[in-house]
C-alpha cells in the first residue's frame, strides 16, 4: 500500500468512527473542501504536514494518534515519488 493510499484511509476512517462527512471535515479543519477532496480521490500525492495536523486538531486527536494505527505498520508501505 502506498502512504498517501494509508492516509487517506485513515482520514476515511477516522470521518466514519466520528460520523462526519468529509465536507463537514473541511470546514473543521479550516481548509478548503477541494482540497481535501484531492486527498480523498488521490490526486494529492503528498499531503503535506501541517494539512495532516489540521486534520488531527478538527478531529481533536494528535499526531500520534493518527499515525499510531495498523495501516502504518506496514513495513512494505511505499511513498509515490
Amino acid at each position: 500500500m502506498k502512504l498517501e493510499e494509508a492516509i487517506t484511509k485513515r482520514i476515511y476512517n477516522l470521518c466514519e468512527e466520528r460520523n462526519i462527512t468529509p465536507n463537514k471535515l473541511a470546514t473543521l479543519s479550516g481548509m478548503p473542501a477541494g482540497s481535501l477532496k484531492s486527498i480523498f480521490y488521490g490526486k494529492s500525492k503528498n499531503p503535506g504536514t501541517r494539512t495532516i495536523l489540521d486534520i488531527c486538531q478538527a478531529l481533536e486527536i494528535s499526531l500520534f494518534d493518527f499515525f499510531n494505527d495498523e495501516l502504518f505498520k506496514n513495513i512494505e508501505l511505499e511513498g509515490s515519488y
